[in-house]
């Protein structure tokens, strides 16, 4: 604790704290990639949900514009007289007479049997097609909970292999701290041979001349790159404007 506490704000975002309830920056890259694959499924749904109202739509028309009806009268009336008083006269208005008809025909028709019937999705039929889909995006966000059981988990069964990790760990950030302020001394330097330009040069002066301006001017850190804060620690040379954050320091 001594040596790496506390850590450096590079070393703190590419951490990750189990008693942390936020999402940290590696679980967040992972669950990006997550929820990336679930995209394909989101663009098939909503394929398959518009065509089906699409196919909805074009039957509803069908049904709706091509309704026909038809309409059929007809009045058919045959009556033969037959004229005189004589017996033959009599024979044929018995036997001629009973062709006497007369009848009326009216049909009515249409193809409303042949025309589709179409049933649009409901709002609930819908949110059931949805709701796969939207658990799983929440199965993405939250499994990064548990995966953080996975170090308890293996420290519980494997404790010479977690003090081995740990031991890694510390070694390994060890390492890191050297390089980083090793880097970072060079990159201080590279910073300080270019020449400020107008904006900074400005900025500068306006900080000098009224000091109050820097509750409104700050400057960032110019290692990690932190807002300025009134622990930040100002290079003690007069003629360098760096700024550093406590950790820095």
């Amino acid at each position: 604790k001594k040596t790496l506490l506390p850590l450096l704000r590079e070393e703190t975002l590419s951490s990750i704290f189990p008693c942390n309830p936020a999402l940290q920056r590696p679980e967040l890259q992972h669950m990006v990639l997550e929820l990336l694959r679930c995209v394909p499924l989101l663009l098939f749904l909503l394929f398959v949900c518009g065509l089906d109202h699409f196919i909805f739509s074009i039957l509803s028309i069908i049904q709706h514009h091509s309704f026909i009806e038809y309409s059929y009268q007809s009045s058919h009336h045959l009556s033969v007289n037959v004229m005189g008083t004589s017996l033959m006269a009599q024979l044929l208005r018995g036997t001629i007479g009973a062709l006497n008809s007369s009848f009326d025909t009216e049909v009515e028709t249409s193809n409303l049997a042949c025309l589709p019937q179409p049933t649009g999705m409901t709002r609930q039929q819908y949110l059931n097609v949805c709701l796969p889909l939207g658990a799983l995006a929440l199965l993405c966000l939250a499994q990064v909970y548990p995966f953080r059981l996975r170090r308890a988990i293996a420290a519980f069964y494997f404790p010479k292999r977690e003090k081995t990790r740990v031991l890694f760990l510390y070694n390994k950030l060890l390492r890191q701290r050297k390089n980083f302020l090793h880097l970072q001394r060079g990159r201080v330097a590279r910073q300080a041979r270019q020449a400020p330009g107008p904006g900074m040069l400005l900025l500068q002066w306006c900080r000098r001349r009224w000091p109050w301006l820097r509750r409104c001017l700050r400057q960032n850190c110019t290692l990690c790159g932190t807002p300025e804060t009134p622990r930040h620690q100002p290079c003690p040379n007069p003629d360098c404007s760096a700024l550093y954050c406590e950790s820095c320091w």
